[in-house]
């Protein structure tokens, strides 16, 4: 009986590994050139149904770049023939949950199939700490599934790095440099002032240049950053639209006038609103701009196209608003 069950057991490894193969066949990234893929768009760290959320992916000479890994990212790389097993760089803006929930499914699947090459997962400060966490908890998922035949150590695959601003990765394909943005204001004096840093990232391919602002307010660094890019992927704000979604629900009521004005200032000065947009993108000569980590709304139907003129009161280039898996 023993034997039965292990060798069941590696008959479906061996079944898992040819489903593998033959999702590596639907590869849509063996192309030359560069393509971005927007897998998740929509800002957290509320779910919904038909966004999943903040994950870009790029892919240049057929090699695969993954720009942050909200929760359903590996469910967006299916989706887009994409063969996660290929996925071996991932570069984080900040390690809120919206931008990092999916890194850890990700990996662990990725294990699971017996990649044996290092997944790098390059961030701010605590980037590392959260790979480490990652690791952590799918210890006990690999110590069952040694039986199986997965004998390559966790600590083999997965690598984080804490990165400092400046280049902090360069292949035969990409550059991608850092810059620390305007998203965080943690208070001088608290437990974690100084600890945490939140990134915008350029990435320069050999025939296109995409700036990734992540989530950011206004920031003289980002617009230098951006400075003549092909793509400007951007997040973007609503004050209206969120405090309409916190009116509805009951809770913007029961905030005092303090707390309704702080959360104002928090949407002002560490995320974008559409006027930021627009002047970010007119004066750094972007040629596009794509709109993500759209805010959340009560209609998950929204096609936030109203956001579209607001940035364009400022900005006379191309304006789209991303969905799940386009690819520009």
């Amino acid at each position: 009986m023993r034997k039965f069950a292990v060798s069941v057991a590696v008959l479906a490894l061996a079944t898992g590994i040819a489903f593998g193969v033959t999702a590596q066949q639907k590869d849509t990234a063996a192309q030359t050139g560069a393509r971005l893929i927007t897998l998740g768009t929509r800002g957290g760290p509320i779910p919904t149904r038909h966004r999943a959320q903040s994950s870009n992916l790029l892919a240049v000479n057929g090699t695969y770049y993954l720009i942050d890994a909200g929760d359903g990212v590996l469910r967006r790389l299916t989706q887009a023939g994409v063969p996660f097993g290929k996925i071996g760089k991932v570069f984080i803006t900040h390690d809120h949950d919206d931008h990092t929930a999916g890194l850890a499914t990700l990996m662990s699947v990725a294990w699971d199939f017996q990649r044996r090459d290092p997944i790098d997962v390059f961030g701010p400060p605590g980037t590392q700490a959260l790979v480490n966490g990652a690791k952590q908890y799918f210890t006990v998922n690999a110590e069952i599934r040694w039986v199986e035949g997965r004998r390559t150590p966790l600590a083999d695959v997965f690598v984080g790095h804490d990165v400092q601003p400046g280049t902090v990765y360069q292949d035969s394909n990409i550059k991608v440099t850092a810059v620390e943005n305007t998203h965080f204001h943690i208070p001088e004096g608290t437990p974690y002032y100084g600890k945490y840093k939140s990134y915008a990232y350029r990435i320069e391919t050999p025939d296109r240049v995409f700036v990734f602002t992540g989530d950011t307010g206004p920031s003289e660094d980002v617009a230098r950053l951006a400075k003549d890019a092909d793509v400007l992927v951007s997040e973007i704000g609503s004050a209206d639209a969120i405090r309409e979604t916190l009116t509805k629900n009951g809770i913007w009521q029961t905030m005092t006038a303090d707390q309704q004005a702080a959360f104002l200032r928090h949407l002002e000065e560490e995320h974008l609103l559409p006027e930021a947009v627009g002047k970010l993108a007119a004066g750094a000569n972007v040629k596009m701009v794509v709109l993500t980590h759209l805010p959340p709304t009560l209609d998950e139907n929204d096609d936030y196209a109203r956001l579209v003129p607001e940035v364009g009161k400022f900005y006379s280039g191309r304006v789209l608003v991303a969905k799940d898996l386009m690819a520009f």
